[in-house]
């Protein structure tokens, strides 16, 4: 008996140390496909920004307006504006800079001799003292008469590179590092891919992209990080290891029954007008008016459980019935507000939209008969659709344009996390540019991201756009933003979401 039990304890013992094992390695493994997948992101943006470059000098090159007069230097602050990185444009004529514009004007930028001179005519420095401006490093490419300037450190998504350390290399060469200049070490040290570094006490990851131009990313990470990411898990799953085999299979049939469950009441509040909806006040930032409301919608469970909207919007658009959704939310808003707008000259209420609201004409003919009904103008419905929606399709452009001719000012909401351009969004015809929250967090902040806030402004007032910021959560932040001319604002610095009746007792005691 003993020995049996003696036996079957061995058996426990090495079955929970063949698995933790297993899912030691499965853990290192998945960081590698981490840091693999971010060395892949941060690779392609920074190869996509370089071709980007070549591109816009190619186009300023060939264009025939005389140079350094006004034409020639309304082009170069077009492409300046451009990218978030971009900062600066400039004319040569032979190994002279005459004019241009941006952070670096006139003959700012002198460097001597070049990094890199290649076979088709780019000439490249690489960040040094030399191409400083403003006490930033900068990245100088001359193709022909012109060249660009581009901030590196801009190319880094310090979001994506949260606790680590981290350099990109252009062709051996180290092009940018978070924070700045961090110790990495050299790139000749480090072999390709993840590296536990236990003497150091530092996992190491170098990742090698074929593309275009030689790139590599290195991220480096203490031990300790690491643990406390996996760590906790292996020691659970070790120690729980019989009883989860047990229990996995219920588990999954458990969380998809919830699932289909979910979904199925989702659709029937949606058809039994249980969803609900609250208002974020949008406020002019000079007049201290509100002038609108954002719609958020919201909805409780029977049991009187919030879900959130993270979880259940996407759960419609899986399950196809997102413009069900948008129209549940029309239909209340229309009810709801329809005595506010008639009594507040040129309130609104901002109605977000899915890409899928705009493949059929569902929408469109619900807001023409719904304002109708109620006797609204069209113009008190705006449209806000994020980046993803602005898919260029035919379709697309065709519904938005029918929107637009209807009479429905158009938004694009969370503008700046999906890079467009400035030529893509000229592409469309947009009335408003709301300034994405994560960068409104970065005003007066040692961000990395901090003076992107200041291009996507600049992009905005360059193609005519109103602004609204969202997330203001303080008078610092509101008053940097009015300072820049941006007329609107929206967050809990103003009010946070409220409900019907909330927004009129809040507009009673701010018009």
């Amino acid at each position: 008996m003993v020995t049996l039990l003696a036996g079957s304890l061995l058996g426990i013992v090495a079955l929970v140390g063949l698995l933790g094992w297993f899912l030691w390695r499965e853990s290192v493994v998945a960081e590698e496909e981490r840091l693999r997948a971010l060395a892949q992101r941060l690779g392609e943006h920074t190869e996509g920004a370089i071709i980007d470059a070549r591109s816009f000098l190619q186009r300023l090159n060939e264009s025939s307006a005389p140079r350094c007069q006004s034409d020639h230097l309304q082009a170069m602050q077009a492409v300046t504006f451009s990218r978030p990185w971009v900062r600066a444009v400039g004319y040569w004529q032979a190994a002279e800079r005459l004019c241009g514009t941006g952070f670096a004007e006139g003959a700012a930028l002198r460097p001597p001799q070049a990094s890199r001179i290649y076979d088709n005519g780019v000439i490249a420095w690489w960040p040094s003292e030399s191409t400083q401006v403003g006490g930033r490093p900068l990245f100088l490419m001359r193709f022909g008469n012109h060249d660009i300037a581009m901030d590196p450190q801009l190319l880094l998504n310090a979001g994506l590179l949260e606790e680590q350390r981290a350099g990109l290399w252009v062709e051996g060469l180290l092009m940018a590092s978070t924070p700045e200049n961090a110790e990495l070490p050299p790139l000749s040290d480090l072999p390709p891919g993840l590296r536990v570094d236990r003497a150091r006490g530092q996992l190491t990851a170098r990742f090698s992209l074929g593309t275009l131009f030689p790139i590599d990313v290195v991220a480096v990470q203490p031990l300790s990080q690491f643990y406390e990411r996996y760590l906790p898990t292996l020691i659970a799953a070790g120690l729980l290891a019989l009883l989860l085999v047990a229990l996995w299979v219920l588990l999954i049939l458990h969380v998809s029954r919830r699932h289909l469950s979910l979904a199925g009441e989702l659709r029937n509040a949606i058809d039994r007008r249980e969803i609900l909806v609250q208002y974020q006040p949008i406020i002019d930032l000079h007049s201290g008016n509100c002038v609108g409301a954002e719609a958020l919608v919201r909805w409780c469970r029977e049991d009187g459980e919030l879900v959130s909207p993270d979880i259940f919007v996407p759960m419609a658009e899986e399950g196809g019935f997102i413009t069900d959704l948008t129209l549940a939310v029309l239909e209340r808003v229309l009810e709801e507000t329809r005595e506010l707008i008639a009594g507040q000259d040129g309130f609104s209420i901002n109605l977000n939209l899915s890409p899928q609201d705009l493949e059929t004409d569902r929408l469109f003919n619900a807001l023409q008969a719904g304002l109708q009904a109620h006797h609204l103008p069209a113009r008190a419905i705006k449209l806000e659709l994020t980046e993803r929606a602005l898919l260029d399709t035919d379709i697309t452009r065709r519904r938005l344009v029918q929107l637009r001719q209807q009479g429905h000012p158009l938004a694009i909401d969370d503008f700046g996390t999906g890079y467009s351009s400035l030529s893509y969004l000229q592409s469309f015809e947009l009335d408003i540019l709301k300034i994405d929250k994560a960068f409104v967090d970065t005003i007066d902040t040692p961000a990395v991201t901090s003076a992107v806030i200041e291009h996507v402004v600049d992009m905005a007032r360059s193609l005519g756009l109103d602004m609204v910021a969202e997330g203001v959560e303080s008078r610092q932040q509101m008053e940097w933003l009015r300072g820049r001319g941006v007329h609107f604002a929206q967050g809990f610095y103003f009010s946070k979401p409220l409900g019907i009746r909330e927004l009129e007792d809040f507009l009673r005691h701010r018009p």
